[in-house]
């Protein structure tokens, strides 16, 4: 089976760098069946499998998998489509996906997701004294997973260094974590700046009854064949 595979680059900073790979793909290319064995063989932290809007339609279905298991809710796959879906002339104020309707917007050149908290997968949160911690962290001792290691950069400007390991859904080390940061933001009960990974920065929102939104800059990557 060849399947033709959208790439974007998702929470990048503001220079375009860096930012989580998505693999997107139309779920009419691809059976229901086989979409974690395609998941799997595309080795992204993540592929979405959409069912294209028609013209005019302000939402769409998705569906999302890890290389190893289908989640109800992630951050960069739903803010990452919902940024190609506007490019390609197809704007969407919702993204249906398992976990439930995800509510979109644009804000200047940043794309938002709204979420409930309880969607996201949980996470060990792991606090650390500083960002070094952080950066000196090693998968190797996390292996169990998903644990989302944190610490303040600058605790008045709710700016933290983060990174995220997820042996066991198939990812050593995510490069920007939309769902961890959702998690991160409900713990802290705080709007926050995240760098996580080699660079990337996710920013949220925190809200009333459980909702966070989580938010960033996108860039188009090399489509390619599968």
């Amino acid at each position: 089976m060849t399947t033709e595979v959208e790439v974007v680059h998702v929470f990048t900073d503001d220079q375009g760098r860096h930012g989580n790979p998505l693999a997107i793909v139309d779920s009419a290319a691809v059976p229901a069946p086989d979409r974690q064995e395609v998941a799997a063989r595309w080795g992204f932290s993540a592929t979405v499998f959409v069912d294209l809007p028609a013209e005019g339609a302000d939402s769409a279905r998705a569906a999302i998998f890890t290389p190893q298991v289908e989640l109800p809710f992630a951050g960069h796959p739903t803010v990452g489509l919902a940024w190609w879906l506007a490019e390609h002339g197809r704007p969407v104020r919702t993204l249906h996906v398992s976990a439930g309707p995800v509510e979109i917007r644009r804000s200047g050149h940043s794309t938002w997701a709204k979420a409930l908290v309880d969607w996201a997968p949980r996470f060990a949160l792991v606090p650390l004294e500083t960002p070094a911690d952080v950066d000196r962290a090693r998968p190797d001792d996390y292996p169990a997973g998903p644990h989302y290691l944190w610490a303040w950069i600058d605790e008045f400007d709710a700016r933290v260094r983060a990174r995220m390991f997820a042996p066991a859904l198939g990812i050593r080390e995510d490069e920007a974590t939309g769902a961890a940061a959702v998690r991160l933001t409900a713990h802290l009960r705080h709007a926050l700046l995240v760098e996580q990974g080699r660079g990337s920065i996710l920013r949220t929102t925190f809200g009333s009854q459980g909702w966070i939104e989580v938010g960033g800059l996108v860039r188009a990557g090399r489509s390619r064949m599968l």
